[in-house]
């Protein structure tokens, strides 16, 4: 158990996510990552962050280790009415504070209950019993009430795992709290600032080589990159302390734009279909997708941006060579002499669909993205795309992806999206 002491700075923070679902797959946890953005805003930074099993000596030993380094420390989850919700109890345990039925806890599940037509059973009942000298943290959209205490120098909050009633326990009352601790220990740390850009098309180490040495390592910033299926991510975030001052912030920003610029496509948190469709939008133009290996992601993709009838017209799943040749009129002739998989098909699908839908562009992508299905001449990953444009334009590109399926198909349709807007940035003049 950790020594008892003063306070930690609450800057220092600590999230514990408790449920073994989130250990064996199938579910992630997106509550530390929407903890540490509230956070961020009051200038507080997760500097830990642990995921443990429903078992109850386990969460105790999370929560001692916590204990020994965070100032703040936020579990979520094991707060239920079922056997394997345990929280309480380890919480109970490792801080030697008794669990007691609390009235108002009670009376507000109750209520809640009482809503839903039901009464509480056994097991609700264990959902009001709280540490003793722990104030109830009340949920208003569901029936398990939080809590938090002061313990060994840290702070300590439980809130359910539930996302939708974390956030709103975590909006209504924890962000309160923790400004009003702020207030009274008499710190006010700087809002963590983090702006993101996107880049697409230039590998993890090549960025790295780009932007190295933009951030000096006395600058209170951490310089972060993350690669995906959709590009490169490229993040400068602030430290809580000590405070960096706007323009200096925007000069590292004007640094990443300038070393990046080529394949800078997008920055916070709009994604490559958002910004397609804007340029689509602005400079009034419409297009229509021919796909096959992606299955008509690129399509889905688009018309997840609200207002996407504006510009996109149709799309064809082509998966077969006859289907290719019925919806698009490409020739059996090219397909045999070149395969499916080739440049030429892919700009013959793209002129075809354009074509036919008469819109300003057209894309096309066609491809292999395995398990099986390759060849040494045309192996998986091999991923031909094409455009066809009102101004006579016509661009075919290969590209050799590496990943599984899923990822083939995802970088796929990144890069089909981003010849697009290319060519938009680069040919249409706007209306």
């Amino acid at each position: 158990m950790p020594p008892r002491r003063s306070l930690r700075p609450l800057h220092l923070a600590e999230t514990i996510a408790v449920g073994s679902e989130l250990l064996v797959g199938g579910r992630t946890d997106s509550n530390s990552l929407r903890i540490a953005e509230e956070f961020g805003r009051l200038g507080i930074g997760v500097r830990f962050k642990s995921i443990v099993g429903d078992d109850r000596k386990d969460i105790r030993t999370a929560v001692a280790t916590a204990a020994g380094r965070a100032g703040l420390i936020v579990l979520t989850g094991g707060l239920g009415p079922t056997v394997d919700d345990c929280t309480r109890e380890a919480i109970s345990d490792v801080t030697g504070r008794r669990l007691a039925l609390r009235k108002d806890a009670f009376d507000a599940l109750k209520k809640r209950l009482a809503e839903w037509g039901r009464i509480p059973n056994a097991g609700q009942r264990r959902q009001a019993q709280i540490p003793d000298g722990a104030t109830v943290i009340p949920n208003p959209v569901g029936s398990a009430p939080g809590f938090w205490m002061k313990w060994h120098g840290a702070l300590l909050v439980s809130l359910p795992g539930v996302p939708w009633e974390m956030e709103t326990m975590l909006r209504h009352s924890v962000t309160p709290l923790l400004t009003s601790e702020l207030t009274r220990v008499r710190m006010r740390p700087s809002p963590i600032t983090r702006l993101v850009f996107h880049t697409f098309g230039l590998p993890e180490a090549e960025v790295d080589a780009k932007i190295k040495g933009l951030v000096k390592p006395t600058t209170p910033v951490d310089l972060g990159l993350l690669a995906s299926p959709t590009g490169v991510l490229v993040s400068l975030t602030t430290r809580p302390s000590p405070a960096l001052s706007g323009p200096r912030l925007q000069r590292l920003a004007e640094g990443v734009r300038s070393r990046l610029r080529d394949w800078l496509y997008a920055e916070g948190s709009e994604s490559m279909e958002e910004v397609v469709g804007r340029l689509l939008t602005t400079h009034r133009k419409t297009v229509a997708m021919a796909e096959s290996c992606t299955g008509g992601l690129i399509g889905h993709r688009l018309t997840q941006v609200p207002g996407s009838s504006a510009y996109v017209d149709r799309g064809v799943m082509c998966y077969s060579n006859q289907a290719k040749t019925d919806l698009l009129g490409v020739p059996p002739s090219l397909i045999e002499r070149h395969g499916a998989v080739s440049a030429e098909v892919a700009s013959a699908m793209a002129r075809g669909m354009r074509e036919r839908s008469g819109v300003s562009v057209a894309l096309s992508v066609t491809g292999i993205a395995g398990p099986g299905g390759g060849t040494p001449a045309k192996p998986v990953g091999l991923v031909y795309i094409g455009l066809d444009a009102e101004d006579g334009r016509s661009i075919t590109k290969e590209y050799r992806f590496s990943g599984d399926r899923t990822v083939v198909k995802q970088r796929a349709s990144q890069a089909a999206l981003d010849l697009l807007r290319r060519w938009l940035l680069e040919r249409a003049e706007p209306a």
